[in-house]
């Protein structure tokens, strides 16, 4: 078995747009590569709205 490719998606505060990245990944392509997330400046928490999105 070979080793997943990992992809990081960097934004400035790792609140939104990286994490609902990384959640996009793991729910469409978890068996092609191993998805994480960061940001430059972080939050203390993932924006809400991102939360609802993704649900």
């Amino acid at each position: 078995m070979t080793e997943k490719i990992k992809v990081a998606f960097v934004c400035v505060h790792n609140s939104c747009r990286s994490q609902m990245a990384e959640a996009i990944s793991k729910i469409i392509a978890a068996d092609g590569f191993e998805a994480y997330s960061a940001g430059t400046e972080t939050k203390p928490q993932i924006n809400q709205d991102a939360v609802e999105v993704i649900k």
